[in-house]
């Protein structure tokens, strides 16, 4: 996929969807076991104190031996929890309903937006039941397509995954990563467009690759992780690296390029110019909120020279013509371009030529010599084309409001493609006719079964705790009675510089026509409003985010749209942090809960998994300081003894190797145990591992089936849904 000025780079290392899919069912393994099984309650976890004092503060971690995933005894604990919650889920009312229901709609296929190489055209495309999207590569605009990778086909349960692509200058070759059972943890293949030959070169620990080809193709720049023993035990997930890889080389051999000496924890980025490969270009994201940018002259052969300040801003850049375009939120939490000569990089001379304006600029790409720019403004895209100098053309209309979720096109060539949806309308792909700034509709997905115009979107704001206007989806049936016992779903994310705009997902219809309200709150820590926005809800700041989203179910409820009764939250990763943070602080305003690979110890979060990279975002316990804020709020060490808690259901997976399944383990043994309704199978604590499977990135279609389901059985039944 092409370089260009992105805000993006760094997002896919955390972010997963919102609303991810996990399953249901656990392997088979030791018959020990922890924990006694009864009809009328969850089994008791063991209780085995560990205690520490962390700065002046003792702290008590009773299930601290449910972090060692690999014991006979936390797998027996898993097995247990996993029976319970299959005797809870599998005999509600409806399940074979909902399930047909939802094997309808997720069927409904998804299109990635096209990318360029060469005469060819390279997109991805999920259609009916294929568990994974396939890789399909099209001769010019109008040529047929032709698969040219099909993860479906080396995995019989549909485990194996497609998790990147870098198509070479000319459109020969395509590099790309697979990986197993939602881990991640790619292997580089590099397979040639026109026969679908794999050549033998094959790269491992690829997770999260950034691919620059030379334009001769002999060979490209990426990044990658060490292997044991090169980095201290456990930290192979970190020290990523620029290496250099001629085709046919032997990979062990490839020489490194960047990243030595650095701190563990930054991951670079790599791009060469667009149209020479003189200019190499290495973004360093240090967290969600400061990047660097380096330049390296490869013709003169020296060393990458920093062109950036230094500051707490982040950029990134594109090369075309020995000029170097920079956007960047540096004294400007909305964004702005730069333009410098490649040669002369340093910050004074630097020109502005796209300035800050009242809306977010998210992207900015060199397409046909022009530059089109993608915008948000009150969480709906827009996009602008300018003149490299700076000079507005208009806008590009789009088909409504809604959400560019791409752009693919290059400098030379006319076409120009973005993706787009929207909460009805399903994922599409336009081309732009940049000279006349007018957008076709290409390709897109089909949506039988659904109506669109039966559904109303609108959005609302409501003020927060400290007064701030937060905006707020709301979707339902178009004339729904607003009677305040609405059955309601609320989610949110507030993290990560991530923007929840209008998005189409296939199973919440099925919420929709059963007459469910769906509200998405665009929670501070997100990037719906520029840098400002974002840091209003990290570090220190985050208790704003649990305080956006309390309101905004207040909010619900005070408008009449529902009450305590019929209202759900919903979750998943940071957004399952948010989930454990609400239904902590107010276990009062929900009924239930749906928590998805959350993170909820916050004081051990670092030490598990590649937590340590978002220590930027939320802080650590290791310090004295953001110890204070992160005890504030934890989850886990919020749960108090005797207090009436909504239903809840923990969602993890085994080979999640972002957020580590012990959060998900230890709070539902805590509260199993603590909670009133800890022993309720009326209003029950549930956990539900998922075997081979991980974050959310990668899951297979089958997968997302079987977990939608138990989703929505679990909410229709707490809220009093008729399936």
């Amino acid at each position: 996929m092409p370089g260009g000025m992105r805000l993006s780079g760094m997002l896919g290392i955390f972010v997963c969807i919102f609303v991810v899919f996990l399953v249901a069912n656990v392997a088979a393994g030791d018959n020990t076991s922890s924990a006694v099984t009864t009809t009328s309650g969850p089994p008791k976890a063991r209780v085995d104190s560990a205690e520490e004092v962390l700065h002046g503060h003792k702290i008590t971690d009773r299930y601290r031996w449910l972090e060692d995933t690999e014991s006979p005894e936390t797998k027996a604990f898993v097995r247990d929890q996993l029976a319970y919650t299959r005797s809870v889920l599998d005999p509600l009312p409806g399940r074979d309903k909902i399930h047909q229901r939802l094997t309808e709609l997720l069927t409904i296929g998804t299109i990635g937006t096209p990318q360029l190489g060469g005469k060819y055209i390279f997109y991805i495309r999920r259609e009916g039941t294929q568990n994974q999207p396939v890789l399909y590569v099209r001769e010019g605009v109008h040529g047929k397509d032709r698969v040219l990778v099909d993860v479906n086909k080396m995995s019989a349960d549909g485990t194996e995954a497609l998790d990147w692509w870098f198509a070479s200058d000319d459109g020969k070759y395509v590099a790309y990563g697979t990986s197993p059972s939602g881990s991640e943890e790619s292997t580089m293949r590099i397979i040639e467009s026109a026969t679908g030959k794999l050549l033998p070169d094959m790269i491992e620990r690829t997770r999260f690759a950034s691919v620059a080809w030379k334009k001769d193709r002999s060979g490209f720049y990426y990044t990658r992780h060490p292997k044991k023993g090169e980095v201290p035990p456990g930290e192979e997930v970190y020290h990523v690296k620029i290496f250099y890889h001629s085709l046919g080389a032997d990979p062990a051999k490839d020489a490194l390029i960047f990243g030595e000496g650095r701190k563990a924890q930054d991951i670079p980025q790599v791009q060469l110019a667009d149209d020479d490969d003189r200019w190499l270009l290495i973004t360093v994201f240090e967290g969600w909120a400061k990047s660097e940018m380096y330049l390296q002259d490869l013709k003169a052969g020296t060393a990458p020279v920093e062109v950036t300040t230094g500051k707490e801003f982040l950029y990134s850049g594109e090369i075309l013509g020995g000029k170097l375009y920079i956007l960047t939120n540096e004294d400007a939490p909305r964004y702005r371009v730069f333009v410098v000569d490649a040669a002369n990089p340093s910050r004074e001379n630097w020109k502005e030529i796209i300035p800050q304006s009242d809306a977010v600029l998210q992207n900015a790409n060199i397409f046909g010599r022009k530059i089109l720019a993608q915008y948000e403004k009150n969480v709906s895209s827009q996009l602008n084309l300018f003149e490299l100098s700076g000079k507005r053309l208009g806008s590009v209309e789009l088909p409504t409001i809604g959400s560019v979720t791409g752009l693919g096109g290059r400098w030379d060539r006319g076409e120009t493609f973005f993706g787009f949806h929207s909460f009805t309308v399903p994922p599409s792909v336009y081309q732009v006719d940049l000279g006349a700034r007018r957008a076709s509709l290409w390709d897109n997905v089909d949506a039988p079964g659904i109506d669109s115009s039966a559904y109303e979107v609108r959005q609302v704001w409501y003020p927060s705790k400290d007064g701030t206007k937060i905006p707020m989806f709301i979707v339902h049936k178009r004339g729904l009675d607003l009677n305040s016992k609405n059955p309601t779903v609320l989610t949110g994310y507030g993290g990560f510089n991530v923007s929840l705009s209008p998005n189409f997902a296939a199973g919440r219809f099925l919420w929709l026509e059963h007459g469910g309200v769906y509200a998405i709150a665009n929670l501070r820590g997100g990037a719906e409003f520029g840098e400002e926005w974002h840091r209003a809800g990290m570090l220190e700041k985050k208790q704003n985010v649990f305080d956006d989203f309390i309101s905004a179910a207040e909010f619900l409820i005070s408008d009449k749209i529902t009450d305590r009764n019929h209202l759900a939250i919903q979750g998943g990763s940071n957004g399952g942090l948010l989930m454990g943070a609400a239904f902590t602080q107010r276990p009062e305003l929900y009924r239930a809960a749906v928590c998805q690979v959350p993170l909820l110890d916050m004081l051990r979060y670092q030490n598990f998994q590649i937590a340590k990279l978002w220590i930027p975002e939320y802080g650590s316990a290791e310090d004295a300081k953001q110890f204070e804020w992160l005890y504030a709020y934890s989850p886990y060490h919020h749960v108090k003894a005797g207090m009436e808690y909504p239903a809840i259901l923990f969602m993890t997976a085994e080979s999640d190797t972002r957020v580590d399944p012990m959060h998900a383990k230890k709070m539902a043994a805590l509260m199993q145990t603590e909670a009133a309704n800890g022993q309720s199978r009326e209003r029950p604590i549930l956990l539900r591992i998922e075997p081979k499977a991980g974050h959310g990135a990668g899951k297979p279609l089958t997968k997302q089936i079987e977990e939608a389901t138990d989703i929505y059985s679990f909410l229709f039944w707490q809220l009093g849904v008729t399936p």
